[in-house]
């Protein structure tokens, strides 16, 4: 009996030692950087087990809650532009919340200061490296490849290709309908930015009404195969199956759920795709000058084998696979949301509607020349980027021990200090509605971008050397969808008689409420596309 109460006392000395010890080590954490207010939780958010906001057990900034509370958890953290994440477990870990843009510019273009935490990315090298998720000597490798893809003539191909996209679908889909009835809004952006990455990216043509049989050697089309590899409901959001990939070894995918089963099922066929695609390419007498992303990639990749940096058939498949996974998402979602506001707000699309219609009055097709005169579209989708960033957090880390100097709404500095090994994340929702550089955040008010605002304060697509290296095909197909839909029809939002006696504010929060997969994306809402 005194041997087990010897036994029971020593188990709870070390649980109490243990706990001392969490808590010392927590105390010292939070005095690594002044004590500076924000969130003291059991976990930091990089605890992918427990992705909610729990008062004391998580922050949640990796979930849509990041989204709708914008610069809220500043103002209640003291009002700094820089708040402090400080967790307990597994061990102490700081991580600072940026909302600063002049730290955040210094920040971002300090690259070898400042490297991207590879941890969040192992799930984007499903089918092998990439340059989103490499760092150091490898990322220079794989910007060098990759760089020259993205170029003027590869933009000029997005435009004319968006366009041929869009005229299909108003000809050969929607037709002589004065009315179209979208009952998700995604389920209309995404097969458009779908088809313009299937020929953009790959060099491969389809239309809307396409229904080809699959050819020798495969289950499924490419036109199935991209669907799939991208539909929310196939694949019960993407980013979560990658995550899968990553987690559980391939024979259990192949027998494991539907959902599972379904997803290495593409997979399979996409590496299978890529791997014919290159052979082709290489295998083909005549080269033909293309522009498209895939074969742009294949020609870099080749001018690199006297210097020895010519990538594997491994590492050409990761980055084609991230052109897939990113070259459609934030375009699709960002439609998606433009489209919302638009049918919320008439009036300001009566605003896009006339500048429009300055410039295509005769009824022309518009030629990527004009791109630059379609100021009006490009601040509504600008705008749109503004309040619904695609990735709401932008992780960085600490390589030295360093000061960040920031300042609240009274204009009073602060230092903060930030050790070596500090995780540093820009909190774009926070950067897009901080009070000190936009008037009326939570307006949407495209009119801010056609004149003077503060750049360094919009960071849509990151910045410096890592910036989004496909901003310009975003933008291009984007600008490309908005002018010529608002030149033909007037979007509404959907009637439907449940909703009957809500407010404004209650509409708008129904048709904007959000989720997060890869890139961030409204749940669902019904609009209606009228004839002018």
């Amino acid at each position: 009996m005194f041997g087990d109460n010897r036994s029971v006392v020593l188990a709870a000395f070390l649980v109490v030692l243990f706990l001392l010890r969490k808590f010392l080590d927590f105390k010292r954490a939070a005095a690594s950087v002044s004590n500076l207010r924000g969130f003291r939780t059991l976990f930091s958010d990089r605890f992918i087990w427990f992705p909610y906001r729990v008062r004391g057990i998580s922050p949640g900034l990796q979930s849509e809650i990041n989204l709708y509370r914008k610069y809220k958890d500043f103002e209640e953290s003291g009002g700094w532009d820089i708040m402090a994440g400080v967790s307990a477990f597994p061990s102490s870990e700081v991580t600072l919340y940026l909302a600063d843009p002049g730290v955040i510019k210094d920040m971002i273009g300090a690259r070898a200061r400042f490297p991207k935490p590879m941890g969040p990315y192992k799930v984007l090298l499903a089918f092998g490296p990439n340059l989103v998720a490499s760092e150091g000597d490898e990322w220079k490798r794989q910007r060098k490849l990759v760089a020259p893809a993205f170029s003027e003539r590869n933009n000029r191909l997005v435009w004319d290709e968006t366009v041929r996209i869009m005229y299909d679908l108003f000809d050969n889909v929607w037709g002589t309908n004065d009315t179209v009835v979208v009952d998700n809004i995604t389920d209309l952006t995404v097969p458009i930015t779908l088809l313009v990455i299937g020929v953009a990216g790959f060099g491969r043509r389809i239309t809307w009404t396409e229904d080809a049989i699959a050819p020798a050697g495969h289950k499924m089309t490419f036109k199935a195969l991209l669907t799939i590899i991208h539909s929310q409901d196939a694949l019960n959001i993407v980013s979560r199956n990658l995550f899968l990939q990553v987690l559980f070894p391939q024979w259990l995918l192949r027998w494991g759920t539907s959902s599972m089963r379904r997803f290495h099922t593409a997979y399979t066929e996409l590496g299978q795709y890529m791997q014919e695609m290159i052979d082709a390419r290489r295998g083909a007498e005549v080269k033909e000058e293309r522009h498209d992303l895939f074969s742009s990639l294949l020609d870099a990749n080749e001018g690199l084998a006297e210097s020895g940096e010519k990538l594997t058939d491994t590492g050409l498949m990761g980055n084609v696979f991230i052109f897939m996974v990113a070259g459609y998402e934030t375009s699709a979602h960002t439609l998606a949301y433009a489209f919302i506001l638009l049918a919320l707000y008439p009036d300001e699309q009566e605003k896009l509607y006339q500048a429009v219609k300055a410039t295509l009055h005769d009824g022309r097709t518009p030629g990527y020349e004009e791109f630059s005169t379609f100021s009006y579209s490009m601040a509504v989708f600008n705008e749109t980027l503004r309040l619904f960033p695609p990735v709401i957090t932008i992780p960085k880390q600490s390589a030295e021990d360093t000061v960040f100097t920031t300042t609240n709404a009274a204009g009073e500095r602060r230092t903060v200090p930030v050790p070596k090994g500090t995780y540093v994340t820009v909190h774009t929702p926070g950067l897009h509605n901080n009070p000190k550089y936009w008037d009326e955040p939570e307006a949407f008010r495209p009119s801010r971008f056609l004149g003077n605002y503060s750049r360094d304060a919009f960071l849509p697509f990151s910045g410096g050397p890592r910036g989004c290296i496909g901003r310009g095909f975003s933008e291009t197909e984007s600008i490309a969808v908005l002018t010529l839909v608002i030149s033909r029809y007037r979007v509404e939002v959907k009637d439907e008689p449940q909703f009957s006696g809500e407010t404004f504010e209650q509409r708008k929060a129904r048709l904007l409420k959000s989720k997060l997969s890869v890139t961030l994306y409204p749940e669902h809402a019904p609009l209606v596309f009228k004839r002018r």
